[in-house]
């Protein structure tokens, strides 16, 4: 397939619309204009990439209006980047089409306009509670597949370090550790490490001595916190 291919589904579209189309104006690949309205350009590419982003934004400065059409990709390729797609199209005012080639047939995503992003309160309160309840600066970022250091965990290796004395109450974890929710941690057992022994007291189990022997920098940052 060539960019060309994308062009005649395209124009039809267009002039369906009401819009009189013409091909490469100037360093535009197709400008539409309708009547008294502002004119629209389309940039055309064989897959969403971020040259094509760079050209949509470059002719922003130059019109309102600009849409990027990309052909159909199959299924589970397009609704796995779909969500990305066309935030980061939304976040720029850009619109998106794509082309159905072989139908000659356009499906409209996105329309260009302005965007202001709504902040998520929400979530922006758990980003800020989970950077102010972390110790320290435990993780490398770009790191994968290794287990991420978080408050709460840091919180069940105080408790689970507390807890290689021997079983006790989540009363005493709590207060022994000043981990607030160590009840709440326990009897989630989140990550395996504990168990309850008998009724109100709680001990480690085999994995969560492991956890310690594999965490003995972080339990000691953590202790002399």
């Amino acid at each position: 397939m060539r960019e060309a291919d994308l062009y005649p589904a395209l124009k039809a579209y267009l002039q369906a619309q009401g819009y009189v189309v013409k091909a490469e104006v100037g360093a535009c690949d197709i400008m539409a204009c309708r009547g008294n309205e502002p004119p629209i350009v389309v940039e055309m590419k064989l897959t969403f990439s971020l040259a094509l982003v760079m050209q949509g934004v470059a002719r922003l400065a130059v019109v309102d209006h600009v849409y990027l059409a990309i052909p159909v990709s199959p299924a589970r390729g397009w609704s796995l980047r779909y969500s990305d797609i066309t935030t980061l199209c939304r976040r720029l005012g850009l619109g998106l089409l794509a082309v159905d080639v072989a139908a000659g047939t356009i499906t409209a995503h996105l329309d260009p306009g302005p965007y202001t992003p709504r902040k998520n309160a929400t979530r922006s309160a758990r980003l800020l509670r989970e950077f102010d309840r972390r110790v320290g600066d435990p993780n490398t970022a770009g790191t994968t597949r290794t287990p991420r250091m978080t408050a709460y965990r840091q919180d069940a290796l105080r408790c689970a370090a507390h807890l290689a004395h021997g079983p006790t109450s989540p009363a005493t974890v709590a207060k022994a550790t000043r981990v607030s929710r160590a009840a709440t941690i326990l009897r989630a057992d989140h990550y395996g490490w504990f168990e309850r022994t008998a009724r109100g007291v709680y001990g480690l189990t085999p994995k969560g001595r492991a956890a310690l022997d594999e965490n003995q920098v972080a339990v000691s940052a953590l202790q002399a916190a």
